[in-house]
């Protein structure tokens, strides 16, 4: 059997386990299963260690490697789980050199105690990120990522991520159109550009180049595009040129994703977030004049230490003020080593109601742009014979159709979750 990867977490992740998959195919690993781990809540690592064990319950004489930013961070407790072969850092995830290793470990028998399971070095010390030109994408896949950027400068006081991803570096623009060009030859309708915090790209590179001008790049010398989409960005980073190619160019989707975690000033400087509520407000005004049919969706945090009833309401009706369509509600999770974590919590039943009433947000805010459609024209991504997406990155349900075209259909109606065309 060949190697199996299963990922969690964001769409980097997914991303890489593309390249592992590849990377670790090409070093003769066989049988082998790869949890390319998440992070970002506890519950994240604890759905990895059930996946654990799961998987070798079902097969018990396959290899188990460990991997991702919970590897990176909690390398030792997977380690010293019976059912781990071996544990591979973040940034040696990505590199072929680690997956021949890995072969050789268990071609020799070796990584059965604790200590000889782990390949996880300082990832504070990664300065510089290869280009992966991947080809091992399906051809025609409707929808792909390039990884532009990784890591992080900033330090929220609530993430872990930077500590497992390290800081933050960049793809030289050129790599990127020709990971772009590559894959639109090979019939992808649409890329997605994916980073840790997309915004900060180009800081480490020569002439320190802007997000804005890397898509202006891409959308200039790949003519052929049919769609680019960006992923989670911080919106206090966008630069003009962004909002130029938002305004100006009908191929850059018009959908952004945005990091805000809350919407009360106290606790955005409790998080040592970069923005305040009306900077939010504002940026999404400025957008949507620029381009009034524009998307949002956001990261919100629920129960951040400290939060009070009325200052968990400013961002309920944060909802509301920046017109959210799409809403990634994230209940607190306390993690060992951040500032955060030393605070004074919220309890935890308080924590799980506040999500609820989030999520309800959110549901009320799709449901009120998914009746907003009806009636609309729209191009419409085919991603199975069931689905295709709009470009504001709305479900459409549809029976029987080409993966990959790109359809001109009125929106009829919706069913609650989807739109019917």
């Amino acid at each position: 059997m060949s190697v199996d990867v299963v990922t969690f977490g964001c769409r980097l992740n997914a991303f890489e386990s593309e390249v592992i998959r590849c990377e670790a195919e090409q070093a003769g690993l066989a049988d082998t299963i790869v949890i390319n781990s998440c992070a970002v809540t506890n519950e994240a690592v604890a759905q990895a260690r059930q996946s654990i064990r799961r998987l070798k319950r079902e097969r018990p004489k396959a290899r188990i490697v460990v991997t991702g930013c919970a590897a990176q961070t909690q390398g030792r407790m997977f380690a010293e789980m019976a059912e781990v072969d071996r544990v591979v850092g973040n940034d040696e995830k990505m590199r072929s050199e680690a997956w021949r290793e890995t072969r050789a470990v268990f071609d020799a028998g070796f990584g059965i105690e604790s200590s000889e399971k782990i390949a996880v070095a300082d990832i504070m010390a990664v300065t510089e990120m290869a280009p992966h030109l991947l080809d091992g994408f399906e051809r025609g896949l409707p929808r792909v990522f390039v990884q532009v950027q990784n890591g992080c400068d900033h330090r929220c006081t609530f993430c872990i991520i930077p500590y497992g991803r390290g800081n933050s570096r960049s793809v030289p623009m050129g790599a990127v159109v020709d990971q772009v060009r590559a894959l639109v030859e090979r019939g992808h309708a649409e890329i997605v550009l994916t980073g840790v915090d997309l915004t900060s790209y180009g800081a480490d590179l020569p002439g320190a180049p802007r997000l804005g001008q890397l898509t202006r790049q891409i959308l200039r010398h790949v003519p052929e595009l049919k769609r680019l989409r960006i992923s989670s960005i911080d919106s206090i980073e966008a630069d003009r040129d962004l909002l130029d190619v938002v305004a100006s160019d009908a191929r850059l989707m018009p959908h952004l994703h945005l990091s805000l975690q809350s919407g009360d000033d106290m606790i955005l400087k409790r998080m040592k977030r970069r923005h305040s509520r009306q900077d939010a407000i504002d940026f999404c005004a400025r957008l949507r004049r620029l381009r009034p049919d524009i998307a949002f969706g956001a990261d919100i945090i629920a129960g951040f230490p400290t939060e009070t009833e009325e200052m968990f309401a400013r961002s309920l009706t944060l909802v509301e003020e920046c017109d959210l369509t799409f809403l990634h509600v994230f209940p607190y999770s306390r993690r060992p080593g951040t500032p955060a974590a030393r605070m004074p919590q919220v309890a935890g039943g308080v924590i799980k109601e506040r999500a609820r009433r989030l999520r309800a947000a959110g549901d009320a805010a799709l449901l009120r742009r998914l009746a907003a459609e009806v009636g609309a024209t729209r191009e419409v991504l085919i991603e199975s014979d069931r689905q295709g997406r709009t470009e504001h990155f709305l479900p459409v349900a549809i029976d029987g159709d080409v993966p990959g075209a790109v359809r001109t259909l009125t929106i009829k109606g919706h069913d609650g979750a989807r739109l019917t065309a």
